[in-house]
């Protein structure tokens, strides 16, 4: 990378959080791969995803057979299987205006049942029984229900990504998503971070919302699911 564009922890944001502040939910095989805990998040990450070591540090810590996801630009070497391939967006939210919401309440381990239901059924992307403890979850409940939520996931240093945005489909259409996005951008900030989070590139109306928030496109990676080799 050169002194122009130095490198960024968001070029490689899994390698970046697990590496850094996610190191305590961490597995790692030699010096080029690791990934999170299995009950915690879905992504691994290579070290230098053009390096056949790193490919081969993943395949160890994978095991023979087994499927991973990676997110960037990887190209799986010969022996691989791409299972999925979903094209993203990471968006920059260093110029979203962040503002706690009075409404929003802490979400933890008690609430995972609740929180697991709800994106079964708005399907906003991975959450796994540890998710919520990989950073701040906040909901907006109605009458003791829970109908919206967001949180935290990787957290490349200097950065956290906001995931996990969902509204019930009995409540959207009122601001809940954007209140509860600007609320967890202002726990980022509280803590001298910035906000970033990545979609789904044919999630079109949540790219809209959250661009009109002030999110900036800052590139478009690949969010690949990829078989390890058998022997």
């Amino acid at each position: 990378m050169s002194a122009e564009n130095p490198a960024s922890p968001l070029d490689n944001p899994v390698w970046a959080s697990l590496n850094g502040p996610h190191r305590a939910f961490a597995e790692y095989s030699g010096s080029g791969a690791a990934r999170y805990v299995p009950d915690a998040n879905p992504f691994a990450a290579l070290a230098d995803p053009e390096d056949p070591a790193s490919w081969a540090d993943l395949a160890a810590l994978a095991g023979p057979g087994e499927e991973v996801w990676l997110t960037g630009l990887p190209t799986p070497p010969p022996g691989w299987e791409t299972v999925l391939s979903i094209p993203g967006v990471q968006l920059d939210g260093s110029g979203v205006r962040a503002e706690h919401a009075p409404d929003a309440v802490r979400l933890g381990p008690a609430d995972v049942a609740e929180m697991t239901a709800l994106v079964k059924l708005t399907e906003p992307g991975p959450f796994l029984p540890r998710t919520v403890e990989l950073g701040t979850y906040l909901g907006i409940r109605h009458e003791g229900r829970l109908v919206a939520m967001a949180g935290e996931r990787m957290k490349p240093p200097g950065w956290t990504e906001i995931s996990a945005v969902c509204t019930h489909p009995d409540f959207r259409g009122r601001g809940l998503a954007a209140r509860l996005v600007r609320s967890v951008a202002a726990v980022v900030r509280d803590r001298g971070e910035l906000p970033f989070l990545h979609a789904a590139a044919g999630n079109t109306g949540a790219i809209r919302l959250y661009e009109s928030m002030g999110f900036t496109l800052r590139r478009e990676p690949v969010f690949i699911g990829v078989r390890s080799p058998k022997p």
